[in-house]
């Protein structure tokens, strides 16, 4: 644990968080009334289309891996499928990885496969099968015929999980699928789907009954038409979780799937859940599986499954894990894919869980090299990882952001930090932006708690005290100045029935104290001293005993297969919120249904959940969020999934509770709320988060909008709001950590705003930050997430896609323009981000776009801080508005020494000015010489003088040249330049630009004497320049002319800097 913050060298001093920043809105002497906007709501896609977030992380821990498929004939391309995060591909190897199926209709995967004889063929089975309290689901099977490029569904939407894909070897168009089927209900599309054309029909060559699917599918390797399926019956259920039946057992079909056989000798009878299978691939008489039963354990076939014997008992937590992988060349040789990893060298009769150490457990996939089996990749609720030495060491690939982030919190420092939860990757903290040139690293993240993680919330005047929530109410506060934690988990009094926690229990500092903080369980506590002592409510669920509660028709009892598995408890506060107006004001939900409401801060509670219409009763309440704008104003979302409800619940009321609006409007079942804020600063502006992506609503929820731009359709679970810096948070569970920066045009859309030809939005006080370079060549294996934009952010609207260039013009207090720039000529919001310098003093080289030729780098100096002008035109139409630049708070510069270094700078900026179009002309009549001698070369009426004229000239501009210039590289054969060997002059300007520039300061004394002397050498090379125009250049003309011959234009007379 590190004792204190790291990167404090580039952080700026915290600034304390306002606790009034979230205070009343008042109108004309009262709070603003709830009332829902009656104009039409003409915000669409098209208007969000541009939008783009950054994904900061982190990378360095991963999110649950679910598959790994590798194109055998090159390994060094591979896919790998996370459980929420999408399908990712390298073709190097993983050095560098590409998400390829974020535009696809859900990032829940189950499996990959990739056809044997073409690589091209890929099939992605989506809903991952891990039968978790937290699992998410899918939307069927794809496919794709190029490697990943494009995609197609081809059906299965219904079993929403799917567990293994499978592909015959000789026919790329017969391809198996295990459908698991719904996790939480019962449904039909379950079983073993097979197609022979590709996925355009499927038949259900086996199905048990609508309570088992199958997760595990094996075929032999030397006759496609012999497979090996898992069924599995299994039930979660909002109390606890079923994890066998009557349903689960082993098949065989030797013909496709046209007949199949149950395989029972040697098997355990009885009830039996998950099974895992996989046929050996030099010898498919030997076969393996990992079998869930009271008698269970590990067994082997050395006949193609006719008969079995056990080997072992080990069959480590088989709801969650049970797969196991053999070794393509030795049969004796196991991984059993669990908590740990088990390996056997001995078929199975002993199992090693030593060897594989320093990576992330929890593993779910495994690909085993069959032409070197040391070469070995798995995949982890901690991400993925390749060993090249049989599992004795790994490589832990920790450049693709797959966190699982349950919450997220902010703090107020500049920039401002995100605090979060991972599922089994505990609690992180990190930066939305940093004063690296190379972004956001993982080496900028640090680690809060550990555990599952969930709520990480920092103290709202220090941001040095955080406190930090793992499962089972496991809750801390840490402080960073010291890096000491002390637990305050409310414990039960001797005698008091124990309290019950949830698997993620919120924690909540109050906006009117920052010294009192609740915290909840079955119950909700109240601490006004910092979790040191504890109050509490009385139970606020409904407090049923589950062991009496069924699932699949059987109560639970010991004997139930995985039973609650995942589910310590049940019955919880799951979502917690305090007035941000009116202080004791509480709101709690449960998982089992209720929704709590006090005014008296948590003495009193009133159940309010029967005020909630169209809701099935019991149905989880993710979030409950009281409105910052009117006291008895609150939004509220619930989550019906875990009762295999898809349906989508959204609601508002004004009046504490006592009666709700629906306000889901035009979001489709599937889409499952999970969290909803409210803007800071515009009552009608909603967020929402969902199983699938993020929405948006301009109407308080009149209708929605999916935010798209480059946001995956991943689920998101929590969402915040930067009050100062107006950004949008988004804690993905599977994609990491996202943000919209300055949701300014979002904020400020209106009707008037969409109906104009051209709108420029207000632009945010732009700083001048410094930014510095903290590494070196790292190479490509390495994360780095993108900075905010730094300088001013300019968003306009255009109504119609432009006809021509969008033009930018910035102009100072004097009318005077310091920067030119160039907008996406597309319809609806734009956005383009001025780095705060002038234009360049030439422009760029090609390639290198705005900016250019300035202090050594594409770029002009920086301007002063100050007030400019904008001025956005678009053909005809024109928009107007200005921008504040401020300095960097760090330096500390006075007036006076300010003035002189921008004279310094405003003088060598001149420099180049003149020094550029003296380089330019050179070029432009070098040029045209070796255009004009490549011309007169093969003429034999040209005369010997002609040919040495101009060969006189050409050598007489290259003298010239290289005083500014220096000469093309000849890969160092002319060697180092000798010690008196004068140095070019635009090299000298630029270095003395370049120190000018990299550190606020009045200039040196020697810096001043380098000005004048170069001001005086590059007036001398003009002049000379000038002299070499009006004379030698004019005198050949003259020659070229009376010839007939073609004659240079030297263009206009270089003027000197003043």
């Amino acid at each position: 644990m590190k004792t204190i913050h790291p990167r404090e060298a580039t952080r700026l001093s915290p600034s304390l968080l306002s606790l009034a920043m979230v205070v009343f809105v008042v109108v004309g002497g009262s709070l603003v009334a709830f009332a829902q906007d009656k104009s039409e709501n003409k915000v669409d896609a098209t208007f969000l289309k541009n939008l783009q977030f950054r994904s900061i992380g982190p990378a360095n821990m991963g999110g649950r891996i679910d598959d790994i498929a590798v194109v055998e004939s090159n390994p060094s391309t591979f896919y790998v499928g996370a459980a929420t995060g999408g399908v990712w591909k390298t073709t190097n190897n993983g050095t560098t990885f590409e998400p390829i199926f974020d535009g696809q209709g859900s990032t829940s995967i189950g499996d990959i496969a990739i056809a044997p004889g073409d690589p091209s063929i890929v099939w992605v089975g989506t809903g991952e099968p891990n039968n978790r309290q937290s699992s998410s689901w899918g939307d069927g099977i794809y496919r794709s015929l190029d490697a990943g490029k494009t995609w197609q569904n081809m059906g299965l939407r219904d079993t929403k999980h799917i567990g293994r894909v499978v592909i015959d070897q000789r026919d790329p168009n017969i391809v198996y699928v295990a459908a698991l089927g719904h996790l939480w209900g019962p449904n039909k599309e379950r079983g073993v789907f097979k197609t022979t054309d590709g996925g355009k029909t499927w038949s259900n060559v086996l199905f048990i009954n609508e309570d088992t699917g199958v997760i595990d599918l094996a075929m032999d390797p030397e006759s496609p038409l012999t497979l090996y399926a898992a069924a599995y019956q299994r039930r979660r259920t909002p109390w606890g979780f079923n994890g066998g039946g009557p349903g689960s057992a082993l098949y065989k079909t030797i013909d496709g799937g046209a007949t199949w056989t149950k395989l029972t000798k040697g098997l355990p009878e009885g009830i039996t859940g998950r099974i895992g299978v996989d046929v050996y691939r030099r010898n498919p008489n030997v076969v393996y599986a990992l079998v869930e039963n009271a008698r269970g354990g590990t067994f082997r076939s050395d006949d193609r499954g006719e008969t079995w014997r056990k080997m072992s008992d080990l069959d480590s937590r088989p709801m969650y894990y049970s797969q196991i992988r053999i070794d393509p060349n030795n049969d004796q040789r196991l991984w059993q894919l669990a908590a740990n990893m088990y390996v056997s060298d001995d078929g199975g009769k002993t199992w090693n869980s030593n060897l594989v150490q320093r990576i992330h457990g929890d593993f779910h996939a495994m690909w085993i090299d069959p032409a070197n089996s040391n070469h070995v990749l798995t995949g982890s609720d901690g991400g993925i990882h390749a060993s090249y030495d049989r599992g004795r060491t790994w490589d832990f690939i920790n450049t693709i952001p797959l966190g699982q982030f349950y919450e997220v919190s902010m703090d107020n420092q500049k920039p401002f930090w995100v605090y979060g939860g991972l599922q089994d990757n505990g609690s992180w903290s990190g930066p939305s932006g940093t004063l690296n040139q190379e972004g956001i690293t993982n080496d900028d993240w640090f680690r809060t708690g550990g555990g599952d993680g969930f709520y990480s919330v920092v103290d709202p005047t220090d941001p040095s005290i955080i406190y930090v929530e793992s499962q089972n109410g496991t809750v801390s506060r840490l402080e960073l100045k010291t890096g000491e934690r002390k637990s305050i988990k409310p414990e039960a009094r001797p005698g008091e029935k124990r309290y019950r926690f949830d698997w993620n229990s919120p924690i909540v500092i109050s906006l009117h104290n920052n010294r009192t903080i609740y915290f909840t369980g079955n119950r909700v506590f109240r601490s006004t001293d910092r979790g040191n002592t504890w109050t509490w409510s009385d139970d606020l669920t409904k407090d049923q005993d589950r062991e009496k509660l069924p699932i699949m028709g059987a109560l639970p009892d010991k004997n139930m297969l995985s039973r609650h598995d995942g589910m310590e408890t049940f019955g919880q506060v799951v979502t917690l919120a305090e007035s941000p107006i009116k202080e004791g004001l509480l709101y709690a939900g449960t998982d089992d249904g209720n929704l709590q409401i006090s005014r008296d801060g948590g003495k009193t509670w009133k159940n309010i959940i029967d005020k909630v219409p169209g809701v099935p009763k019991a149905t989880y309440v993710s979030r409950i969020v009281p409105s910052r704008y009117a006291e008895g104003t609150a939004w509220l979302t619930l989550d019906g999934h875990r009762a295999d409800d898809y349906n989508t619940y959204v609601f508002v009321t004004t009046d504490y509770g006592e009666s709700w609006k629906a306000i889901k409007s035009n979001l489709t079942a599937g889409v499952t709320a999970r969290v909803i804020r409210e803007h800071p600063r515009n009552e009608n502006l909603l967020f929402l988060g969902t199983e699938f992506g993020a929405y948006v609503s301009f109407d308080r929820g009149g209708r929605w909008t999916r935010l798209k731009g480059n946001l995956p359709l991943v689920r998101v679970d929590d969402i915040q709001i930067h009050p100062r810096d107006n950004a949008l948070v988004l804690a993905t569970h599977g994609r990491s950590v996202w943000v919209l920066d300055d949701l300014s045009p979002l904020e400020r859309a209106s009707e008037d705003i969409l109906g104009s030809d051209i709108h420029l939005f207000d632009v945010a006080p732009a700083t001048h930050f410094r930014l510095y370079g903290r590494k070196g060549s790292t190479g490509h294996k390495w994360f780095a997430a993108p900075n905010p934009p730094y300088g001013a952010v300019i968003n306009y609207y255009v109504k119609d896609k432009p006809k021509d260039e969008v033009k930018i013009t910035i102009t100072d207090k004097s009318g005077a323009v310091v920067r030119d720039l160039k907008g996406p000529k597309e319809a609806g919001l734009n956005r383009v981000v001025w780095d705060l310098r002038l234009n360049p003093a030439a422009p760029p080289p090609e390639g290198l776009g705005e900016g250019g030729g300035f202090f050594g780098a594409p770029r002009g100096p920086r301007v002063p801080p100050g007030v400019y002008a904008l001025k956005i035109s678009a053909g005809d139409k024109t928009a107007t508005g200005s921008v504040t630049v401020q300095e960097d708070p760090r330096i500390q510069i006075v007036e006076a020494d300010r003035g002189k270094l921008n004279d310094a700078i405003a003088k060598v900026y001149a420099l180049q000015k003149s020094a550029e179009g003296a380089r330019k002309t050179m070029q432009s009549l070098k040029t045209q010489i070796t255009a004009l001698q490549t011309s007169l070369k093969d003429n034999p009426d040209v005369s010997k003088q002609t040919n040495d004229s101009v060969q006189k000239l050409a050598d007489g501009l290259t003298a010239i040249q290289r005083k500014l210039v220096a000469a093309p590289d000849n890969s160092g054969s002319a060697g180092p330049a000798l010690p008196d060997e004068p140095r070019p002059l635009l090299g000298q300007i630029t270095g003395v630009g370049f120190g000018l520039d990299s550190y606020t300061a009045a200039p040196t004394e020697d810096e001043l004497v380098r000005i004048e002397d170069l001001t005086k050498q590059l007036k001398d090379v003009i002049a000379e320049l000038n002299k070499f125009i009006d004379e030698d250049v004019a005198s050949l003309n003259k020659q070229l002319r009376d010839s007939g011959y073609q004659f240079l234009n030297p263009g206009k007379r270089i003027e000197p800097p003043q």
